[in-house]
C-alpha cells in the first residue's frame, strides 16, 4: 500500500473511532428511573385524571350484563384514605393506592436502573413520563365502582425473621365487608392478591374478580438505543389452546383482540428483561380481553367467573400478580407457559438448549463472560468435523490457485469449456468450491439464536466480564471487541484462497469492515462469542492449511496432467 495513503488513513480511522465513542457517551445512555412516589398522594386538585371507565369488562351475555357495567368516576367512588401504602420486601418496593387497591409503583431493589447506579429498576410507575400500573377490582352485585379502602398503617416492611407479609385493606360495598389482602413472600416477585368477602345482608350477592395491566405507549426504559435490535414491548396472553400469543399495542388500540373464555391462562405486558402478569386460578373459567381506558392506555386484562355469596356467607376471590425479571425458573413456578415470555425468537429450539448449557456452565465458573467463552469452545468442538472438512477444501483451493489460474487463462475465451475443465479439476483434486460457505451457513442459525438468547436473558443484564466490559448485555463502550472481531476476520481472509473474480475479491476485503460496523452495537457477550469463535477457527484453519501445503500428493494429478 502507498505510504502516503496509509499515513492519511490512520488518523482518519482514529478520528472516526473517537467520534463513535463520544456519540456512545452522549446518546447511548438509558434515561434514569423516577424516584418512588411520596407516601401521601397528591391533593385532589393535583391528582391524575380519573379513569372514567374504571375496571370495565367487555359486553357480556344478558345474564351477566349487570356485572359487566362500567365503573363510576372518581367522584362517585366510595371515599377512603388517599395515603399511598408502602410495602418493602427483599425483592420488591411497591406503593398501593387505597382508592381501589391498585399497585401504582413497583421497584426491584435487586436490579439497578443503570450500571453503577444506586437506584433500583422501576417496573411500574404512574408519572409524567410513563404510566404503567397493575389494577385489580371487584364487582359486587352490580356495583363496579372502586372501593375506598383503609389500612392500619401506611408503611409495611418484611423483616429478616419473616417469611411472608400480609397487607390488609378494609372496605365495604353494598352491605358486604371486603378485605383486600396482598401476600408478599421472601425472595418472590409473585404477590397473592385476594378479596375476602363477608355478606352481611339477607340476600345472596354476586362478585367477580378483575385484573388489569394498564400501560401507555412510552418507550421501554430497559432497552436503550445501544442495542442492535429492540425487544418486544406489548401484551401477551396464554390459554390451553394458544400457549403464547403476542398482541402488540397497535392491535390493542385498534380493538383487534377477540375476547375469549379460557380455562386458566394468564395475561401479561412484556418488555425487555421484565414482565408483569396476572395469573388467575388454572381451575376456573376466565374471560381474557384487551381494551383501552380513558387515558388511552393499553389494557391487558382478565375477569374471573361470577361467584355467588349466600346470605351471611363468606367467599374468597383472587389471583397472582407477578412483577419482576424474566427469569425462567421464577416464571415456571408461577404459571404454566409463563416462561415463554422469555422470547428467544423463531430459533427458540436452538436458543433454549444453548441457554440451558450456558446456565450450567455459569453455575460452575461464576462469571457469565467466561461462561460464554466456554460455551463457544463447546459449540466449536461440536462443529469441528464439519469445519475441518470445509477448511481442507479451502486449503486445497489455496494451494492449487496457480493451476486454477492457468486453466482460466487457457480457456478464458471459452467459458463453457473452462467450466467443464474446472469441474473435472475439482473432482480430481477433491475440492468443493462451496465448502468455504458451509461453516458460515451452519453457524448463522447458532449466531442468530445466541443473539436473541443474550438479548433476552436478564441474567446477563449488568453482568461483568473483566476489565472494561462491565455489562455483557450492552455494547462494548470503547468498541474494542468489535475491532478485534474485524481483525480476526481479516486474518481469516488471509488464510482463504483468493477469489478468481477481481470484483469478488474486493467485496471480500470489505467484509471485515462491514461486519465491524454492524458489531459496534451488538451486545458485548455476543461479540465475545464471535471473537473466540474466530480465534479457534483461525487456529484450526492454520493447522489444516499448513498440513495441506506440505502434502506432496495434493496437486499431483494436476502436475501429471501437464
Amino acid at each position: 500500500m502507498d505510504v502516503k495513503r496509509l499515513l492519511l488513513l490512520i488518523p482518519l480511522a482514529v478520528l472516526a473511532y473517537l467520534l463513535v465513542v463520544q456519540w456512545n457517551q452522549d446518546y447511548g445512555q438509558v434515561a434514569p428511573e423516577p424516584d418512588a412516589p411520596a407516601i401521601t398522594a397528591p391533593a385532589p386538585d393535583e391528582q391524575q385524571p380519573a379513569d372514567e371507565d374504571g375496571l370495565a369488562v367487555p359486553a357480556a351475555p344478558q345474564a351477566e350484563r349487570q356485572m359487566a357495567g362500567d365503573m363510576p368516576t372518581e367522584t362517585e367512588q366510595t371515599s377512603g384514605s388517599r395515603d399511598l401504602i408502602a410495602v418493602v420486601t427483599d425483592v420488591l418496593d411497591v406503593r398501593i393506592d387505597p382508592q381501589g387497591g391498585d399497585i401504582v409503583y413497583a421497584a426491584l431493589p435487586q436490579h439497578r436502573a443503570a450500571l453503577g447506579s444506586d437506584r433500583p429498576y422501576v417496573l411500574l410507575s404512574d408519572n409524567e413520563t410513563r404510566s404503567y400500573v397493575a389494577r385489580s377490582g371487584l364487582q359486587v352485585d352490580g356495583h363496579g365502582g372502586r372501593i375506598g379502602f383503609t389500612a392500619e398503617n401506611t408503611s409495611y416492611r418484611l423483616t429478616d425473621d419473616e417469611g411472608s407479609l400480609d397487607v390488609d385493606l378494609r372496605g365495604e360495598v353494598n352491605g358486604v365487608d371486603v378485605i383486600k389482602r396482598f401476600t408478599f413472600e421472601r425472595g418472590s416477585y409473585a404477590v397473592d392478591v385476594s378479596y375476602y368477602l363477608a355478606n352481611n345482608t339477607e340476600e345472596p350477592v354476586t362478585a367477580r374478580f378483575i385484573g388489569q395491566l394498564a400501560r401507555d405507549n412510552s418507550p421501554d426504559p430497559s432497552s436503550g438505543v445501544s442495542m442492535g435490535m429492540s425487544s418486544y414491548l406489548g401484551a401477551a396472553y396464554s390459554s390451553p389452546e394458544d400457549r403464547y400469543q403476542k398482541v402488540d399495542f397497535d392491535d390493542v388500540q385498534a380493538g383487534n383482540f377477540n375476547n375469549r373464555d379460557v380455562q386458566g391462562g394468564w395475561v401479561a405486558i412484556i418488555q425487555h428483561y421484565f414482565v408483569s402478569a396476572w395469573v388467575p386460578s388454572q381451575n376456573q373459567q376466565n374471560l381474557q380481553y384487551a381494551t383501552t381506558d380513558s387515558r388511552n392506555r393499553n389494557v391487558a386484562a382478565f375477569a374471573g367467573p361470577v361467584t355467588t355469596v349466600s346470605a351471611d356467607g363468606e367467599a374468597r376471590l383472587g389471583a397472582t400478580l407477578y412483577m419482576g425479571p424474566k427469569v425462567q425458573s421464577y416464571l415456571e413456578e408461577v404459571a404454566p407457559n409463563l416462561r415463554l415470555t422469555v422470547d428467544f425468537g423463531w430459533l427458540w429450539f436452538i436458543a433454549n438448549p444453548l441457554f440451558w448449557l450456558l446456565d450450567h456452565i455459569q453455575d460452575i465458573i461464576g462469571n457469565w463472560g467466561w461462561s460464554i467463552v466456554f460455551l463457544t469452545v463447546l459449540v466449536k468442538l461440536a462443529m469441528w468435523p464439519l469445519s475441518a472438512k470445509a477448511y481442507k477444501s479451502m486449503a486445497r483451493m489455496r494451494k492449487l490457485g496457480p493451476e486454477m489460474q492457468r486453466l482460466k487463462e487457457q480457456y478464458g475465451d471459452d467459458r463453457q469449456k473452462m467450466s467443464q475443465e474446472m469441474m473435472k479439476f475439482y473432482q480430481k483434486e477433491k475440492i468443493n468450491p462451496l465448502g468455504g460457505c458451509l461453516p458460515i451457513l451452519v453457524q448463522m442459525p447458532v449466531f442468530i439464536a445466541l443473539y436473541w438468547m443474550l438479548l433476552e436473558s436478564v441474567e446477563l443484564r449488568h453482568a461483568p466480564f473483566m476489565f472494561w466490559i462491565q455489562d455483557l448485555s450492552m455494547k462494548d463502550p470503547y468498541f474494542i471487541l468489535p475491532i478485534l472481531m474485524g481483525a480476526s476476520m481479516f486474518v481469516q481472509q488471509m488464510l482463504n484462497p483468493t477469489p478468481p473474480d477481481p470484483m469478488q475479491a474486493k467485496i471480500m476485503k470489505m467484509l471485515p469492515i462491514v461486519f465491524t460496523f454492524f458489531f459496534l452495537w451488538f451486545p458485548a457477550g455476543l461479540v465475545i462469542y464471535w471473537v473466540v469463535n474466530n480465534v479457534i477457527s483461525i487456529a484450526q484453519q492454520y493447522v489444516i492449511t499448513r498440513k495441506i501445503e506440505n502434502d506432496p500428493s495434493v496437486g499431483k494429478a494436476a502436475k501429471s496432467k501437464r
